[in-house]
């Protein structure tokens, strides 16, 4: 007897995730990644895969405010946490603030790590708005980029970091 019933496998399991304001239910093995999980199951491409062992940061979110590594920990990990990809920040102020600016300082080459690179510098911005160039470079530590040299990326921050605070833009 034949049976239109389809299962998923044993080892898949079923949650919910909160992505970019969003609920997503997902079904996935326990063990996929959050990175996977936003790129295959959600669709969100921003996120990029470097090394898949957290070193590279090309792969970091916000994850409850805060930038983490997506590649690290199962998605299953998150449920109830409030995920938000480079997607997320299409229309924030100070995202649109960075982008300009990593373009006018010439802060982008290959663009693999730029994803990574814009969640970790709009942290930079909101929480050390006084950062010497040298704690912006200890803070960009996480985040690899084997084309610009960083000179580029540390100015785009500087100069938001001057707009937003000493022009009182705190809209973010």
């Amino acid at each position: 007897m034949s049976s239109d019933l389809k299962f998923p496998p044993a080892n898949d399991v079923a949650f919910e995730l909160c992505v970019n304001g969003e609920r997503r239910e997902i079904t996935a093995e326990a063990r996929t990644h959050l990175a996977d999980v936003l790129r295959e199951h959600c669709g969100l491409t921003a996120t990029h895969l470097g090394c898949e062992q957290g070193v590279c940061g090309a792969c970091t979110v916000e994850v409850d405010g805060v930038p983490q590594r997506s590649c690290l920990q199962s998605a299953s990990r998150f449920v109830g946490r409030d995920i938000r990809t480079l997607e997320a920040f299409a229309e924030d102020a100070l995202s649109a603030a960075l982008r300009e600016a990593f373009s006018a300082e010439h802060a982008l080459q290959c663009g693999y790590c730029t994803p990574g690179m814009l969640i970790t510098a709009r942290d930079i911005v909101r929480r050390l708005p006084d950062a010497d160039a040298e704690r912006i470079r200890e803070e960009l530590a996480g985040n690899l980029c084997r084309c610009t040299g960083y000179l580029g990326i540390v100015r785009a921050i500087q100069r938001v970091q001057k707009t937003f605070h000493q022009e009182g833009a705190h809209e973010y």
